[in-house]
């Protein structure tokens, strides 16, 4: 692990200490840089190593910030302090705060003594700064972890809400029990597939084009394609690709069971590009229906026109629009992308 080059303060305002200590630690390969006074110093402690210091500079000093910043430090810290102090003298009562930081070296010393101390409170100072990296990348763990507990939560509330409406309004729309059966299995099946691949993308999205392949690609026949999908790469986070997926789940349902799908001429052309006109960016698709049977207005609302005008026009603040015009059904629907980004293309 790499922290930032070590720097000892020298704060030594009498005489010629400070240029002394400084020359002996450049000796020792330790960058030093000398303070004038403890004012000037303090600011810089917190990207400091270590701090050398003379008796004489904190007792002719107000140390009371001092005192404060050394009593606040976090639970990680125990910032090295070397005091030079005269031989054969006690250190200064008034220093007694600084006890469970010092190291005191007596002057005169020899310049081996200096720069082993610094080197000492230098290999303390790294020992604290690799705790400190380590608490971080805990808290960093721990609060992804909370935050995707949240979102799972969070997600399991709209899927089970999602699957509650989709079970009624399917009951409301079966002729029979085997037909509630096969088109709920189906609805279901689509909410699964949508769900996995939000679990397998690291960012919890899912891909655009992805999601209309995994509706679309049963109805498709590889000897003559009839199946157009055009349009760049986009990502939908998960409260957006859910309600997508399930409209293009129905979308592809309908038209199997009634629109161009339902035959062997049919075509479908699905086109989608991107406006980074506005202040957000959004994604207008059309889906477009070609050569199916001839199209007219349903006769009552199903569950697949309510979930595309309300849900997803609601919960994706999406402009949708149905078209049953007699040559093929189309929609269009303007959808922000808030909180997206572009993904790599898919083969």
């Amino acid at each position: 692990m790499t922290f930032p080059e070590p720097v000892a303060l020298v704060l030594a305002p009498v005489g010629r200490d400070a240029q002394i200590a400084s020359a002996i630690l450049a000796t020792g390969n330790i960058r030093a840089r000398i303070c004038g006074t403890l004012e000037e110093t303090l600011p810089l402690l917190e990207d400091a190593h270590c701090l050398v210091v003379t008796e004489e500079a904190l007792t002719s000093a107000d140390r009371n910030e001092f005192a404060s910043w050394l009593d606040n430090q976090p639970a990680w810290s125990d910032f090295p302090i070397v005091l030079l102090v005269m031989r054969g003298k006690e250190v200064d009562k008034r220093l007694t705060f600084l006890d469970r930081y010092l190291i005191v070296l007596e002057r005169p010393f020899l310049a081996s003594s200096l720069t082993n101390s610094v080197r000492s409170a230098v290999r303390a100072r790294d020992r604290q700064l690799e705790v400190k990296s380590y608490i971080e990348q805990k808290q960093e763990v721990a609060d992804r972890q909370r935050l995707l507990i949240r979102e799972l939560h969070h997600r399991v509330k709209n899927t089970l809400a999602n699957v509650r409406a989709m079970m009624g309004a399917t009951a409301r729309s079966s002729d029979s029990v085997d037909g509630f059966v096969r088109d709920f299995s189906a609805r279901i099946v689509s909410l699964a597939e949508t769900h996995s691949m939000l679990t397998d993308d690291y960012w919890q999205t899912a891909s655009l084009q992805r999601l209309l392949l995994g509706e679309l690609r049963h109805y498709d026949t590889p000897d003559q394609p009839r199946i157009l999908l055009d349009g760049p790469e986009v990502a939908l986070v998960a409260d957006i690709a859910i309600p997508v997926g399930m409209a293009f789940h129905e979308l592809a349902s309908n038209s199997s069971k009634f629109g161009s799908l339902s035959t062997s001429r049919g075509r479908l052309d699905v086109r989608w590009t991107i406006d980074d006109s506005g202040p957000i960016r959004q994604v207008n698709l059309d889906w477009q229906e070609h050569n199916g049977p001839e199209v007219h207005p349903p006769k009552r609302r199903g569950f697949g026109t309510i979930l595309l005008e309300k849900v997803v026009a609601v919960q994706c603040d999406a402009k949708v629009a149905l078209h049953y015009h007699p040559g093929g059904l189309r929609f269009t629907m303007a959808l922000p992308l808030r909180d997206t980004r572009l993904v790599p293309s898919y083969s």
